[in-house]
């Protein structure tokens, strides 16, 4: 939507509560959750100050927030690096999230029914090197929602190279060259070829850090940007 009474129109029809976001902004910058009309009315227009153009979308707060790491061959060969799940729910940007790697509450039958939709995805768009998928979970059913896909390397990237061993940056600059993932060596394991996925031996936590006593008048509250 392109103004506040769009936006206004766009919640009445999918319902409140709702999320808005301003769009091609990085980190979540302008968004928000909105219970109430008055609510979204000051969410819209401080949102349209950053970009021309506002996303409302239905809130999914509480969801689970699960993430895959994929690489796509330019012969279609395809595989999962790593998965992560955010241990605070939807609603908490997960750069300042504390995310585990794997996975921790998946049942066995949502794990691979995240994982081949991440590679349905990235085949369908043709994404040749590293790709990000996020994904809503919700916690008490099956029903999920992709509610990211970043075609690029990104902070996830370097927490699933650290915890698996997997070079996603090496690996996918190889990629961006024309290079079958059969043929790329695993730097780290000089064993391997970058065509297996990783085995879970690991077991990794990060855990985000504020320098809140750097920065004066800054929030202390965590949110959605």
């Amino acid at each position: 939507v392109y103004s506040v009474q769009e936006a206004l129109n766009a919640a009445d029809k999918l319902g409140y509560p709702v999320m808005a976001r301003a769009a091609f902004s990085l980190g979540g910058l302008g968004s928000g959750f909105a219970n109430t009309s008055e609510e979204l009315k000051s969410l819209a227009a401080q949102a349209l100050a950053h970009s021309s153009q506002l996303i409302i979308d239905k809130s999914l707060k509480g969801w689970k927030e699960v993430e895959y790491e994929v690489v796509r061959d330019a012969f279609d060969n395809c595989i999962t690096v790593c998965n992560m799940e955010n241990v605070d729910p939807l609603g908490i940007h997960t750069g300042e999230s504390i995310v585990v790697a794997p996975s921790q509450t998946l049942s066995n039958k949502e794990y691979n029914m995240l994982r081949t939709t991440a590679i349905n995805v990235i085949r369908h768009f043709g994404v040749v090197g590293e790709c990000n998928i996020q994904y809503a979970l919700n916690p008490y059913s099956e029903e999920y929602y992709i509610i990211e896909v970043n075609a690029r390397l990104s902070r996830s990237s370097a927490l699933a190279s650290k915890a698996t061993g997997y070079p996603l940056a090496y690996v996918a600059a190889k990629l961006a060259l024309g290079v079958p993932l059969p043929e790329i060596k695993n730097s780290v394991t000089g064993v391997t070829t970058a065509c297996f996925e990783p085995s879970l031996d690991y077991c990794v936590v990060k855990i985000p850090r504020w320098d809140l006593h750097k920065f004066s008048r800054v929030s202390t509250k965590i949110g959605s940007s």
